[in-house]
């Protein structure tokens, strides 16, 4: 390869494109999403891509197997084969905790290589607080393996995560831009990595079962306890405790005419979780309703508590539920605990701003930010990616908030609209999608959407609900970050940085040296533009820096697919932002047990690369 190439003014737009993208991705001062968009229209309005071109990211084979991949999650979910999985593990584990723990991790990093790893988490978090109940085993043991096997288990299969389901793409566009003599990319095969795979998802459980779990907190301090569904359970996390009461508002109480918002801030006021007036009962009044004569309260707390406020406020008490016994039956509403996703736009919102009960029916008790539990005035709590919520809702109410993704619940509620009935149907289409996949006569999207169809057309899912199922923030961010790579490779930015890359090495340097350099290299790059940002970016600086020390193209770009899911110590991976709340992590602890399992991950994927390239 020609390592004098001239920096042209191409090559400077583009490098200062991917500068600017790295800046804004790092601040968060706009979200990841529209930073991607601004990307694109820039490199349309430069010229960098052509205008015909430019939006072909939006159809590309990657973008429509994310879409498939997040639809089929969904259908399988619809059908309750994580409540069947559940009760599977338990009865193999036989009462050991190690096997339990074994086991559950390695199913669940098997199930991440045919789903998205947030999807798998978000599926799975259910299913650990069932185990974390049932056995005891403290949350934070079991979320971080449980993580770590889902990330690592995404290298199991092309579709597995989105920089394997990207590489495809990338590895076919670079093959326009390739020097004289270089040989034809291929593109990689849907199992082509599965020993990789194995190998990264082996490590992990090995790390754990001998190293990790060591580290881990064992005691259950009620930060990130297990979040069963019992009052002890939140009264000792969070300080929810007591029973219902009904609160019948007098003629003489200072409460008339007030807003349900303003009673609520009333000094020592208990939970006020439900109103009736004029004939109607509802759960989670909006906070702007107001209070009248007649009117009744649903108000939880300690009896002592309630009974003064009764007192102080002319109310009578009544510790029978005449008028809200149905809505307060366990069967039907009860408290929840529920994450906020790094993709969720509730970030940087407050429950006021969100109008929380009047839009979605939730009344917000409490926030659990880094071992910090928040119950004064939560409602102008801005949230974090990261946050434990704490509602009480109708378990409708929650699942119809939870299917906008904007939330992960964790706790394991009542869900509608479950399909169990079709569980074979499901599964045997999902195995004829995989199997299509296999045969490699069908492009991976072609397969997987073949799935979508049958999911649809045999009812296991309603196209409303697949709609839904999918996370348009991630597709627009690939879809748009996409074209950025092409200009990486096509405007020679990627071919000049590798020049004097290799330039600036010592002579000699073995290849596989330099492989774990782009390893480490792509980890540190994932921090802060995201895995997708890192892959699009660095795979054709790799196919170049790998064409100029004669090593193998295809090896370097698997290796940066891969490297860009090895983050196990930030919430920049969505997947390690979704267990931070629930688990109580501080960043030290994921520092301490992530930091080496990264070391070990680059370790074991370049080893495997070079053994099978």
């Amino acid at each position: 390869m020609d390592t004098a190439l001239t920096l042209t003014t191409d090559m400077k737009l583009v490098l200062g494109l991917v500068g600017f993208t790295m800046v804004m991705f790092l601040f968060e001062r706009i979200r990841a999403d529209v930073v991607a968009l601004v990307v694109l229209v820039l490199l349309g309005l430069s010229g960098l891509v052509e205008p015909d071109e430019l939006f072909n990211g939006f159809s590309g084979n990657a973008v429509i197997s994310i879409v498939a991949t997040m639809i089929l999650g969904a259908g399988l979910d619809r059908t309750g084969a994580l409540n069947r999985l559940a009760g599977w593990l338990l009865r193999r584990a036989k009462g050991m905790e190690q096997r339990l723990l074994l086991l559950t991790t390695a199913v669940a990093g098997v199930n991440s290589s045919v789903m998205q790893n947030p999807s798998v988490l978000a599926l799975y978090m259910p299913v650990a607080a069932r185990l974390s109940s049932r056995t005891g085993i403290a949350l934070p043991r079991l979320l971080l393996p449980l993580a770590a096997a889902i990330v690592m288990g995404g290298g199991l299969t092309m579709v597995g995560n989105s920089p394997l389901i990207l590489l495809n793409d990338l590895l076919i566009a670079a093959n326009s831009n390739l020097p004289s003599g270089a040989a034809t990319l291929e593109p990689l095969k849907m199992f082509a990595p599965l020993p990789i795979g194995i190998a990264l998802l082996a490590a992990s459980l090995a790390y754990f079962h001998f190293f990790g779990d060591k580290r881990l907190r064992h005691d259950d301090d009620g930060t990130g306890a297990t979040p069963a569904r019992t009052q002890s359970y939140f009264a000792k996390a969070y300080g929810i405790e007591g029973d219902v009461y009904e609160l019948t508002v007098t003629a003489d109480s200072p409460l008339v005419g007030m807003s349900l918002g303003e009673a609520e801030a009333l000094h020592n006021a208990p939970l006020l979780l439900a109103l009736k007036s004029d004939g109607e009962a509802r759960l989670a009044p909006p906070a702007d309703t107001r209070i009248w004569v007649g009117s009744v309260l649903g108000a939880m707390g300690p009896r002592q508590q309630v009974a003064d406020f009764a007192q102080n406020h002319f109310l009578r008490l009544s510790s029978r539920l005449r008028n809200f016994g149905d809505l307060f039956n366990p069967s039907r509403a009860g408290i929840s605990e529920a994450v906020v996703p790094a993709t969720s736009k509730f970030i940087g919102k407050n429950g006021r701003d969100l109008q929380l009960r009047k839009q979605m029916g939730l009344s917000l008790l409490a926030i659990n930010r880094d071992k910090n539990v928040l119950r004064e005035n939560v409602r102008d709590v801005n949230l974090r990616a990261g946050d434990m919520l704490v509602f009480h809702s109708i378990w409708t109410d929650l699942g119809e908030a939870a299917a906008s993704k904007d939330l992960v619940v964790v706790t394991d509620y009542p869900k509608g609209e479950q399909r169990p009935h079709k569980f074979k149907i499901a599964m045997a289409i999902f195995a004829v999608a995989m199997l299509l996949a296999l045969s490699s006569r069908l492009p991976v999207s072609i397969a997987l959407m073949t799935g979508v169809a049958g999911m649809l057309i045999a009812g296991v899912i309603h196209i409303d609900e697949a709609y839904a199922a999918i996370n348009w923030r991630t597709v627009f961010l690939m879809a748009c970050l996409i074209p950025l790579g092409w200009a990486m490779d096509s405007s020679g930015a990627a071919a000049w940085v590798a020049g004097h890359t290799i330039e600036r090495l010592p002579t000699g340097t073995p290849v596989w040296l330099l492989e774990i350099l782009v390893g480490l290299f792509t980890t540190l790059f994932s921090l802060v533009i995201s895995h997708v940002g890192a892959t699009i970016v660095t795979v054709p600086l790799a196919i170049n820096l790998a064409l100029a020390a004669g090593g193998n193209p295809t090896a370097f770009a698997l290796i940066v697919a891969l490297s860009a899911s090895n983050n196990f110590m930030t919430a920049s991976n969505p997947v390690i932002s979704m267990i931070t709340g629930p688990a109580g992590y501080t960043g030290k602890e994921l520092w301490k047990i992530g930091g080496p399992l990264s070391l070990i991950y680059t370790a074991v994927a370049v080893a495997m690369v070079n053994l099978l390239y």
